[in-house]
């Protein structure tokens, strides 16, 4: 694996200049590139791609013979008036290029969205421009399973084919979406808001997917005592958080940061009602531990 960073101070943007950058590290290491993997919207940044940066992308992958593999599971999932998912897929044919030109693989999933069915595991991926021999091991790969994952396929086909304008339940089926997704849209931009009140916290509003990214910025006496046990800072704020308040949040170590930076991810999944109380219990806990750890 060739890890990139996001442009935090410029809203999680990916730039090719990073991307070209890591390429040519990795290259002169001997590591042979095959792909790159993009996630839009993002998990766990919560940014969504704009067209513009999309196209750069894609010239990238295809003048470096990169196949593509592109993880839009949240695409029903913008918050940010300004923002729009396109898939990589409809950006790639809107530029000209067929499957002769790139290499590409597109995911979804039963798990994210509106629908968040995360007890089941559905999904799909359309593969396009992998030569027959290619998809045939693909096929090879999914056919050694003994049983198919029926209740998963039942699902995807229900959120590859809502309910139409004119049928019965069409109505209700577009109330209840959009009023899980005002919601969280809501929850989203409540917690950013909160999160950036913290001491030492610095969070970018959440353009899209269900989750936060924010910035620790922790005092020297916690970074000491984490190094003292040989534990990530972020791991030792967020063990503290759980074993205090019974919230859960993942280290940013877990996901990968920029050297020298400590963050965690949350999402914006818990009830709308709940809200208030997990970020009162979050804040007194944030109090506590920085004036523990205060110089």
């Amino acid at each position: 694996m060739v890890p990139y960073y996001l442009d935090e101070a410029n809203g999680w943007a990916l730039e090719v200049t990073e991307l070209r950058r890591q390429l040519k590290l990795a290259r002169a290491e001997g590591i042979k590139v095959r792909a790159l993997v993009v996630i839009n919207p993002g998990n766990p940044t919560g940014q969504v791609l704009s067209e513009e940066n999309q196209k750069d992308i894609i010239r990238f992958c295809k003048d470096e013979h990169l196949l593509l593999l592109a993880d839009e599971v949240y695409q029903e999932n913008v918050f940010a008036e300004n923002k729009k998912f396109f898939s990589f897929k409809k950006v790639s044919r809107s530029m000209g290029y067929g499957e002769k030109d790139l290499s590409l693989v597109s995911f979804h999933s039963i798990s994210k969205g509106y629908c968040g069915e995360c007890g089941k595991r559905g999904g799909y991926m359309e593969v396009t421009g992998l030569d027959n021999d290619a998809k045939e091991q693909l096929y090879k790969i999914a056919s050694v399973n003994l049983c198919s994952n029926i209740s998963g396929q039942i699902l995807m086909s229900l959120v590859m084919n809502p309910p139409k304008s004119g049928e019965e339940s069409y109505k209700s089926f577009q109330q209840e979406r959009d009023s899980i997704l005002a919601s969280l849209g809501r929850r989203a931009k409540r917690f950013a808001e909160a999160l950036n009140k913290l001491e030492g916290v610095s969070c970018n509003e959440a353009e899209g997917a269900l989750h936060l990214f924010p910035r620790l910025h922790l005092p020297e006496r916690a970074l000491k005592a984490a190094s003292a046990i040989d534990m990530p800072a972020d791991t030792f704020y967020v063990r503290k958080l759980l074993d205090a308040t019974g919230i859960v949040m993942v280290p940013g170590s877990g996901f990968g940061q920029a050297p020298g930076t400590w963050h965690i991810r949350s999402t914006v999944l818990p009830p709308e009602k709940k809200l208030p109380d997990i970020i009162s219990r979050l804040s007194t806990f944030h109090q506590r531990f920085m004036d523990e750890f205060r110089k």
